[in-house]
């Protein structure tokens, strides 16, 4: 047969049982493949199954349901007592101090003498003056007399017109250094005055700032009084507490060296430019009933109502504090799902070691308190208790 393999040499009797076992091969490898191909397909399967990795478990993670604080809470800042009116006393003409009349602390009444320049130059001054004064009175009376025979002369027409016109300047001329005269004179009458320093007001003398034999020149002070009366307490005011102190508001005001003692006090001043290096405000308040012994300088404490605004607030410890792009922010746990979302609040005031939430959030929201920055939007999360809550007070 022309399709028979042909095998040389090999005896055709030899050959002739030689199909049977051909065949039977060929079935057995198939059998073979097929047996392994399904088990690397097996193999496969469970290979994938394997790599397969199981769902992850919710973080857990400490969050506590948010409660309205139902009222304005207290903060204080601390201030100093001032008088409302502080003044310098200086001469209004240069001189040296002659002597003074009173020392740092004492009370001085209105127009009493405090300070004495040496009077001897005012004084030489005042007498030319008044020299000056009297040789231009006596050269006015002269012109006056002559004024009035030239007038009687002229309306009998015993001297010329041009003769009388003369003796009308010489009047005027006259009449004129006189009248600088007299406020020459009345200069250095003043300037003798001043020669004597007085208070304008009644009150405490707080400062010293020249020494008896020292030249000064006018203007320069020489004691700061503070006037008696209405008595200030006087406050830097931080941002956060700004809405507190607006004119008018009302705060309590306690003084290291008075212990026991309340006072309370108005917002009558509050700085409308911030300080450029502490980025505070200057509020005065005065004090309404000030009692006698509360003296100027004393340290105080004032006590204040936080803003309306923090009525309806929430107070969460500082650690639930998140921000998003520079703005602040806290996680909530949404129901249901227990999903997180970053929620954007508005602080109404940074305290030690909490934070007072005005806008933002609501009753019953759940805040996480702890882990904010190892979370992400749109996290299944548990939520557990906080092992202490005391550990969060503030």
């Amino acid at each position: 047969m022309s399709g028979a393999p042909r095998f040389e040499g090999v005896p055709h009797h030899a050959l002739a049982g030689a199909e049977v076992p051909v065949k039977l091969f060929h079935s057995s490898a198939s059998v073979v493949a097929r047996a392994a191909c399904l088990a690397i397909l097996c193999a496969a399967l469970f290979a994938c199954k394997r790599h397969e990795a199981p769902a992850p478990a919710p973080r857990p993670v400490v969050a506590v349901a948010a409660q309205a604080d139902g009222h304005a809470s207290t903060s204080s800042l601390p201030g100093q007592i001032q008088s409302r009116y502080s003044t310098p006393l200086s001469f209004r003409i240069n001189g040296k101090i002659l002597e003074r009349r009173v020392r740092l602390g004492d009370s001085v009444k209105a127009g009493q003498v405090v300070a004495r320049l040496d009077p001897a130059d005012v004084e030489k001054n005042n007498a030319s003056a008044r020299a000056q004064l009297d040789a231009a009175e006596h050269q006015l009376v002269y012109a006056k007399q002559q004024l009035d025979r030239d007038r009687a002369q002229a309306a009998e027409n015993l001297i010329a017109p041009a003769q009388l016109e003369q003796t009308q300047n010489a009047y005027a001329s006259a009449l004129a250094q006189r009248n600088q005269a007299q406020q020459q004179a009345g200069l250095s009458s003043d300037q003798l005055r001043y020669a004597t320093l007085s208070a304008d007001h009644a009150g405490v003398i707080t400062a010293e700032q020249a020494d008896t034999g020292q030249n000064v020149t006018a203007g320069q002070a020489v004691y700061t009084l503070a006037w008696s009366g209405d008595i200030d307490v006087i406050c830097d005011v931080p941002e956060t507490a700004l809405p507190a102190f607006a004119v008018g508001k009302e705060a309590n005001v306690k003084l290291a060296g008075l212990p026991g003692k309340t006072f309370k006090a108005r917002v009558r001043e509050l700085s409308p430019a911030a300080d450029a290096q502490s980025r505070t405000w200057r509020a005065k308040l005065t004090l309404e009933a000030p009692a006698p012994d509360v003296r100027l300088g004393m340290t105080a404490d004032i006590a204040f109502a936080s803003s309306d605004a923090e009525k309806g607030a929430f107070t969460v410890p500082s650690t639930a504090l998140f921000h998003d792009n520079g703005h602040p922010a806290v996680w909530i746990v949404k129901q249901p799902g227990d999903a997180l979302e970053l929620r954007r609040v508005d602080v109404a005031r940074y305290g030690e070691r909490t934070v007072t939430i005005a806008r933002g959030i609501a009753a019953g929201d759940r805040i996480v308190w702890q882990g904010v920055h190892t979370v992400s939007a749109g996290e299944k999360v548990r939520v557990v208790a906080p092992l202490h809550p005391e550990d969060f007070a503030s």
